[in-house]
């Protein structure tokens, strides 16, 4: 299930706003990721949004290299990283990847850092149970 679908894509406004008001948040340079767990009918275990600052990268050209290589990186890695931790969860996972830095980077760098933030992610979820 190497695919990006629709569905795995957060667009609905009223999630987004729930999101960004009650969701957790931490940073792991250069990527900021915010969660919350939702009671919603869902196909997928994790629905992701991915965005990267107008205020940092003028240029769409820059924003939209940035978000595809997160977007690859993170389709190549969910399944291992992610689902296999939200397997034993019932609720949806709302996931915010807000690029924060501030120069280029290739792709294995973007690599790299989401497979530690997911992890990181993981972790804080599988650790607590109650969130």
């Amino acid at each position: 299930m190497n695919k990006f679908n629709k569905e795995e894509r957060l667009c609905s406004k009223k999630s987004l706003d729930l999101l960004f008001k009650n969701g957790s948040s931490f940073l792991l340079y250069p990527f900021r990721l915010t969660f919350l767990f939702t009671e919603e009918p869902h196909q997928y275990p994790a629905q992701v949004v991915i965005n990267v600052a107008k205020k940092r990268f003028k240029h769409a050209v820059d924003r939209n290299l940035i978000k595809r290589r997160t977007r690859e990186a993170y389709r190549l890695q969910k399944e291992a990283l992610l689902y296999s931790a939200l397997a034993s969860r019932k609720d949806l996972l709302l996931l915010s990847l807000q690029f924060i830095g501030k120069e280029h980077y290739d792709y294995t760098f973007f690599e790299k850092k989401l497979a530690i933030a997911l992890k990181k992610l993981t972790s804080q979820f599988t650790g607590d149970e109650n969130n």
